[in-house]
């Protein structure tokens, strides 16, 4: 059997793990970003070097923040400067000698769900991934739509408001992300440094009105930002992705939200509009996503 390497690349740890044909994790594990690009790559040609001694690995998929060009250079890698300018497909084949694919982290998460995931079997689908920001997908004919600069999909740009003195503040980052939304709005108001979201909804459930109200606004925030893109693209489902898509609680509290816009909304009320659902493979979605991606890759290769 052929086996496929992902690497998962975020600003504080890289996660990588070896998949079979089938998309199953045989191995995974995780190390500290470097902030040294030879170092980040070094380490990653070491990795690859290690499976291959053991396994017939056929093609190494990343998974990297920013916008990622089709060639496999970065514009931009997120909060990883050192990666900014560098083509990871070049510089990772020139060290293993592999075929690589590199892909934006949201558009591999979004793909992963393809895989026996939450938009198995759908051609027309749009994924968000809720983090630090908010980064997402559209996938048109199973095909990732990238737009005229490779930066379709970032939803957190959204205008939800027009604050003049600050239009950072009114976009749908600063209102509906999980890190400089939510987190970021509830510590303004209180005074502390909470630093996990599932504490603010352990206090909402305990009564307390400053998270209750905080977390009423947060998402309804974030079900206008889904609505707005809903009703742009006219998709089948909407993938909700990130860390807090497995709290059950922001889940329902969600969709509660997104049914209430949409009874408000006099053009929509009488419309279907496509469920919200959560993302299945959470941690493990970018390691898969580069992983569909290579193999994609490749079969276009060969065509």
């Amino acid at each position: 059997m052929q086996y496929y390497i992902g690497f998962d690349i975020g600003g504080s740890s890289i996660k990588y793990g070896l998949l079979d044909e089938n998309g199953e994790i045989r191995e995974k594990e995780r190390f500290k970003t470097p902030s040294d690009k030879d170092e980040v790559l070094d380490k990653m040609a070491e990795i690859v070097s290690a499976f291959t001694k053991d396994y017939d690995v056929k093609a190494i998929g990343l998974s990297v923040p920013g916008v990622v060009e089709e060639n496999g250079f970065l514009t931009t890698a997120g909060a990883i400067s050192c990666l900014y300018g560098t083509n990871m497909k070049e510089e990772m084949e020139k060290r293993t000698g592999l075929f690589v694919h590199a892909e934006n982290d949201a558009n591999a998460a979004s793909l992963a769900e393809k895989w026996g995931g939450a938009a198995h079997g759908i051609a027309n689908y749009i994924s968000l991934v809720i983090g630090t920001g908010i980064g997402g997908c559209l996938v048109v004919n199973h095909e990732i739509y990238r737009g005229a600069h490779a930066r379709s999909g970032e939803f957190g740009w959204m205008l939800l408001d027009d604050n003049q003195d600050d239009l950072n503040s009114s976009t749908m980052n600063f209102q509906a992300a999980t890190i400089i939304g939510l987190l970021r709005i509830y510590n303004l108001k209180s005074g502390e440094k909470i630093s996990d979201a599932r504490t603010i909804y352990d206090r909402a459930e305990k009564g307390e009105y400053l998270a209750q109200t905080v977390l009423a606004k947060f998402h309804r925030k974030l079900a206008q930002g889904i609505l707005n893109v809903v009703v742009s693209f006219d998709p089948v489902v909407v993938v909700i992705g990130g860390g807090i898509s497995a709290n059950q609680t922001f889940f329902k509290d969600l969709q509660l939200a997104y049914k209430q816009l949409q009874n408000e909304h006099g053009s929509l009320v009488d419309m279907d509009i496509p469920q919200i659902v959560p993302a299945k493979f959470l941690n493990d979605a970018g390691i898969i996503g580069a992983v569909y991606c290579v193999k994609a890759a490749l079969s276009k290769e060969a065509k």
